[in-house]
């Protein structure tokens, strides 16, 4: 039976058999014993499906991932245990040393620090790129030994809106997959699959959890891109693995292949799985998800047009209002609005902004974003602090920029508490 997205965020996932948990379970356990040595061993050569060591797999993490994989209209999905791990595995599953891919230079300062600095370590190159630059001009970044692009649907803390058009276009005319961290927008406000992305990631601490309670990520496969058709470029789907007795991802699973890779190879080797619980209270979240963008979305407008009328405001950005460069983006790929974070300058630069904040009430500052509770912060001063001046400018943040993540509260309050911190400069 087809549902709806409402729908799905509360039953898909899980779906108890008569006298079953109606709630998912929590399977709080590493191991899980087998009747015999073959079946075990058929297990650690991929050749049957099952759990045997919760580094790999655990069945909680497998439900609340297939339930984000129904949302986003994959084909398989692996949790992860946190947005930063999702990312890393996202890229480095079909890079390696020596290879090269191009990133948004318009994203989150964390992945940004990842992709420029740690990955580069490894031996991976990525180029930052202006993503409003004509198709003509990225054209220019594409390398022989360039192995993805990756961009996030709404950025963070710019909330520019990624014109996925022009980068699937890119990305496809070069036989590369189009990697987009879906977090800001979530599956109710976009579907970057039914865009051409290939690839969706999440940090599931934000939107998706919604309460600020537990740190998880997310990797789903639209399943869509043909590895074997480009078998040169990615030796590590499309060449036989040793360490499973020459297995091949690509021939043995199929569309499966590039989540399978991921489970057996880099989560064997990295562990970076989410607990149990922490899946077990995701869960919880997504179930109002589609409630909670609704609210988000309305008090964000609301709260930026107070914003852009305001005489002590430098600047406003936010997607949904008109007039904002990214307005018609916006309609374009967002169906439902935006998200909650809009960002604002406040006029007499960094320390007003920095004063203003000092002065909220019940907003606090938070490095957190996207849950229930209204909070913001200075990207300049605190996320992104580790970038330099010219890097700040490059990724288009400026040093008065406050990210404000817009929370479920009644706007009133939201307006009021605002309203008297701006009075105090």
């Amino acid at each position: 039976m087809k549902t709806n997205i409402e729908t799905k965020c509360v039953h898909d996932g899980w779906a108890p058999k008569s006298g079953e948990p109606r709630q998912i379970p929590i399977i709080q356990s590493t191991t899980f014993p087998y009747a015999t040595s073959d079946h075990m061993g058929k297990l650690f050569d991929l050749e049957e499906s099952g759990y045997f060591y919760s580094r790999l797999q655990n069945p909680t993490n497998d439900m609340v991932a297939a339930k984000i994989c129904s949302l986003e209209g994959g084909v398989a999905a692996i949790l992860t245990s946190s947005g930063q791990a999702a990312n890393f595995f996202a890229v480095f599953n079909i890079c390696e040393a020596g290879d090269h891919f191009i990133a948004s230079s318009s994203i989150y300062g964390g992945t940004y620090n990842l992709f420029g600095v740690t990955m580069k370590k490894m031996g991976i190159e990525c180029t930052f790129v202006d993503q409003t630059l004509p198709l003509s001009e990225l054209e220019k970044y594409i390398k022989p030994n360039t192995k993805c692009i990756f961009g996030e649907t709404i950025s963070n803390p710019t909330v520019n809106v990624l014109d996925f058009e022009k980068f699937s276009t890119l990305a496809h005319s070069h036989g590369i997959p189009l990697i987009v961290d879906n977090t800001f927008a979530t599956p109710v406000n976009c579907r970057p699959f039914e865009h051409g992305a290939d690839i969706v990631t999440h940090s599931t601490t934000k939107y998706m959890d919604g309460q600020g309670v537990c740190v998880g990520g997310c990797i789903v496969d639209s399943g869509n891109f043909d590895y074997m058709a480009h078998a040169e470029k990615f030796p590590g789907l499309t060449t036989p693995d040793e360490s499973y007795h020459g297995l091949t991802y690509a021939s043995a699973f199929g569309k499966a292949g590039y989540i399978t890779k991921i489970t057996a190879q880099l989560m064997r080797d990295m562990g970076c799985i989410p607990s149990p619980q922490n899946s077990f209270y995701l869960n919880l979240g997504i179930g109002t998800l589609a409630l909670r963008m609704k609210r988000h979305c309305e008090n964000a407008y609301t709260v930026a047009k107070y914003l852009k009328n305001s005489d002590k405001v430098a600047w406003i950005h936010y997607p949904d209002l008109e007039g904002d460069d990214n307005y018609e983006l916006s309609k374009k790929y967002l169906d439902n609005g935006s998200c909650g974070v809009l960002c604002f300058g406040i006029k007499g630069g960094r320390s007003e902004s920095i004063r203003f904040m000092d002065a909220l009430k019940f907003i606090s500052i938070a490095t957190h974003v996207a849950d229930s509770k209204t909070c913001l912060l200075h990207p300049a001063s605190h996320t992104h602090r580790q970038l330099t001046d010219e890097q700040l400018e490059e990724a288009g943040i400026a040093t008065d920029l406050i990210r404000l993540s817009v929370g479920i509260e009644n706007v009133e309050d939201i307006i009021a508490d605002i309203e008297q911190a701006l009075a105090n400069i």
